[in-house]
């Protein structure tokens, strides 16, 4: 079963790709939700008050892919969909890529601009740092205090990361593990007396 995927490590640095006159700017961003995206571009929008284009493309997911692609103003298809070709073709998820054009004087044509906006996508991609994540299931453990000690034990033999805690007389301890192991987690847990596990929604 996969339970890995590749996403960008942090931002890029700007790349910068030239044709015919033309500048185009190169950026990608790790980002996790849609909401994400619309800040991003009002900021290159400030840094670059004279370019005509912000064109971007993003892909979030890891087993629901859910991706946009937006041209804003250049030609259907000329822009978003060859940016998004990159990150596709690089394997990335969770990722933003926005290339901001500064026009040139010299149009370039339907053909030119996809092949300008695949080469600065590309080379801002080439320019970040991949790295390859873990799908983790989220638990919600539920006890009595005085079973603390037999939760924690099975948390360290199997060395699952603690998200968060509240500990009180009743306690809930939420933990995180790779999608592959989450099946035998969630047995061993529902298997021991006054302790219960539920998938976090």
């Amino acid at each position: 079963m996969k339970d890995t995927y590749n996403t960008i490590a942090f931002p890029s640095e700007e790349i910068l790709f030239k044709e015919k006159g033309s500048k185009f700017f190169g950026y990608a961003f790790p980002i996790t939700s849609e909401e994400e995206v619309k800040p991003i571009i009002e900021i290159l929008r400030k840094k670059y008050p004279t370019a005509c284009h912000y064109c971007y493309a993003y892909q979030i997911g890891s087993e629901k892919i859910s991706y946009r692609a937006n041209d804003d103003g250049e030609p259907s298809n000329s822009a978003g969909t060859p940016i998004y070709g990159q990150i596709q073709s690089f394997s990335v998820t969770n990722t933003l890529v926005v290339i901001v054009r500064i026009f040139g004087g010299t149009k370039l044509g339907v053909g030119g601009l996809i092949t300008a906006y695949k080469t600065a996508a590309q080379l801002t991609l080439e320019n970040c740092s991949i790295v390859e994540k873990t799908i983790d299931i989220h638990y919600l453990i539920s006890f009595d205090y005085k079973n603390m000690n037999k939760v924690m034990r099975i948390i360290k033999e199997k060395n699952l990361d603690i998200v968060n805690q509240k500990m009180e007389m009743s306690c809930e301890i939420e933990i995180k593990t790779r999608k592959k192991n989450a099946e035998q987690i969630f047995d061993i847990f529902n298997s021991l007396f006054e302790i219960e596990i539920k998938a976090k929604e």
